[in-house]
C-alpha cells in the first residue's frame, strides 16, 4: 500500500510523496516493523505534512516546532483522545529525527516537542484461584481427547506461563518449542528473539497437543507451525482471541489473550519475581512499559489490605 493511499490524499507535492516513501522504507527494511505499526506511522507522518500543506509550506524545510504544535492543537480540537496525541506526538519526533539524521532537514523540531500525557488504565487481571478455575475448566473440556480441546488447554496454558503475545503464539513453530527444556523461543516486536520458559502444567498440555492432537490437525499444507486451525492450517489471532474469550468466561470475566499476558505479568511480580526479569520475559524493550504491572500488584494489595486489617 503506498503512502498517498493510507492517506487517502492524491494531491500533496511530488516531494512530501517522495519523502512518504524513503520512510515507509526505512521502517520496513532498517526498523523492521510490522505492517501494522509501519501503517500507523506512515498515517500519522501523511497527516502532519497535510497540516503543512494547509498551512501553506511545501517543503519539509519550512517545519519548525511551531507547525507541530498546530498539528497537535488541531488534533485536539477534533477530540481526538490524549492517548492519540500522544502516540502521534511521538510518531512525528521519530519522524523529524529520522529527517534530520537522513540530511533533510537542518534541525529537528521533533526534540522540542513535548508529548501530552496519556491517561494511564490499570490493565485488567483474574486473581490466582480464577485462573486456576479457568484452566481448570479448560483440561475439562479437553478430557474427550478432541484435538481442538487438547490444543485450547495447551494454548490456554502457554499464554499464561509464558505471557507471550497472541501474535508470537500464532507464529511459534513445533522447532521453536524445546520440550525437554520446557522452552518457547519467541520472535517479538522488530522481530527480536527471545527465550521464555514455561513450567509443568503447560508442558503436560504442550506434549499431548503435539504428541496426540496436532497430527490429526495436521493436513500437506500445515507445514512447521506449532498451533493448527481446525483445517489443518495455522491458527489465527481471531480464533486464538475468541477461545480465550470463551474459556475465560466461566469466571464471569471478559477478557482477551492480552488479559493473560497481564495476569502472568502481575501473578510473577506478587511471587517475587523482580521487574527486570519479568521485562526480559515479556519482551519490553523499555522498563517503563513493564512497570505498570507493579501498580496493579499495588492496587491488588491495597484492596486486600482494606479488607483485611481492622485499621484500614
Amino acid at each position: 500500500m503506498t503512502p498517498d493511499e493510507v492517506s487517502g490524499n492524491h494531491s500533496r507535492p511530488e516531494g512530501f510523496t517522495v519523502l512518504l516513501a524513503d520512510y515507509e522504507r526505512h521502517l520496513t527494511a532498517e526498523r523492521d516493523l510490522s505492517t501494522h505499526s509501519v501503517r500507523a506511522y506512515i498515517g500519522d507522518v501523511a497527516d502532519l505534512l497535510e497540516h503543512l500543506i494547509r498551512l501553506g509550506h511545501d517543503d519539509l524545510g519550512s517545519l519548525d516546532i511551531r507547525g507541530l504544535r498546530s498539528w497537535l492543537a488541531k488534533q485536539q480540537s477534533l477530540g481526538k483522545s490524549r492517548s492519540t496525541m500522544a502516540r502521534r506526538a511521538a510518531a512525528a519526533r521519530v519522524f523529524t529525527a529520522w529527517a534530520q539524521r537522513t540530511g533533510r532537514i537542518g534541525t529537528d523540531p521533533g526534540a522540542l516537542l513535548a508529548s501530552p500525557k496519556a491517561h494511564k488504565t490499570l490493565p485488567g487481571v483474574l486473581g490466582q484461584a480464577d485462573t486456576r478455575t479457568v484452566l481448570d475448566a479448560a483440561a475439562v473440556a479437553a478430557d474427550d481427547g478432541s484435538p481442538v480441546g487438547l490444543r485450547d488447554l495447551a494454548i490456554m496454558e502457554l499464554l499464561y506461563a509464558t505471557g507471550i503475545r497472541v501474535g508470537e503464539l500464532c507464529a511459534l513453530d513445533v522447532d521453536d518449542i524445546d520440550m525437554s527444556r520446557r522452552v518457547v523461543r519467541v520472535f517479538g516486536k522488530g522481530r527480536k528473539e527471545r527465550s521464555v520458559p514455561y513450567g509443568v502444567p503447560a508442558g503436560r498440555a504442550i506434549d499431548r497437543w503435539l504428541a496426540e492432537s496436532r497430527p490429526k490437525l495436521a493436513r500437506e499444507g500445515s507445514g512447521p507451525a506449532a498451533f493448527l486451525g481446525a483445517r489443518g492450517g495455522r491458527i489465527d489471532q481471531r480464533t486464538v482471541r475468541r477461545l480465550v474469550h470463551e474459556r475465560i468466561a466461566v469466571v464471569d470475566a471478559d477478557m482477551a489473550p492480552h488479559g493473560l499476558r497481564h495476569t502472568a505479568a502481575t501473578h510473577l511480580l506478587e511471587g517475587g519475581a523482580d521487574l527486570r526479569s519479568v521485562q526480559e520475559l515479556l519482551g519490553h524493550a523499555s522498563l517503563a512499559t513493564t512497570q505498570v504491572y507493579t501498580h496493579v500488584s499495588t492496587e491488588r494489595l491495597r484492596q486486600a489490605y482494606q479488607q483485611a486489617h481492622p485499621r484500614a
